[in-house]
């Protein structure tokens, strides 16, 4: 079996301009004067979709920098793995975009949308696996110990 790569400075930094980037990106898509000009329902609903999926996705990304900025400071020697365990957690992700209030948005704000849950999803795999690392598995002696007592208790 083999053993998942590490986490290491290179790939946090290409995470982290490119979490950068599309922040970015999300920032200058969130507009609210961006089309919708008229009042009808279906705008007013737009308007609302737009303003939920704009803090849903910031929020996201900020999540995911300020992640990967605990990540450089871990590994340019300004905090302990103690302190990154303990204050480094990535929070749970957003809830999912309503699909039916996602159509009612432009395609490329619809597309940052996605993007952003992909990505946040790729750093939370990150997350998980390397606090895996820290969860305290039974030892062997303890395992077998277990399995011989389910055995004589039947």
């Amino acid at each position: 079996m083999t053993q998942p790569a590490t986490i290491s400075p290179s790939i946090i930094e290409t995470l982290y301009e490119d979490a950068l980037l599309l922040a970015d990106e999300a920032r200058a898509s969130f507009d609210l004067g961006d089309g919708f000009g008229s009042a009808s329902s279906r705008q007013s609903a737009a308007r609302v979709a737009l303003s939920c999926e704009a803090l849903r996705t910031t929020t996201r990304m900020m999540h995911v920098i300020a992640w990967l900025l605990n990540q450089r400071a871990y590994f340019a020697g300004e905090i302990s793995e103690f302190q990154l365990r303990h204050n480094g957690r990535l929070p749970p992700a957003q809830p999912k975009p309503d699909r039916s209030e996602l159509a009612l948005l432009p395609p490329y704000i619809a597309d940052i949308v996605d993007r952003s849950i992909t990505f946040y999803a790729r750093v939370e795999r990150l997350d998980k696996a390397w606090r895996h690392r820290f969860e305290l598995q039974p030892a062997a002696v303890h395992r077998l110990r277990q399995r011989l007592g389910y055995a004589f208790a039947s």
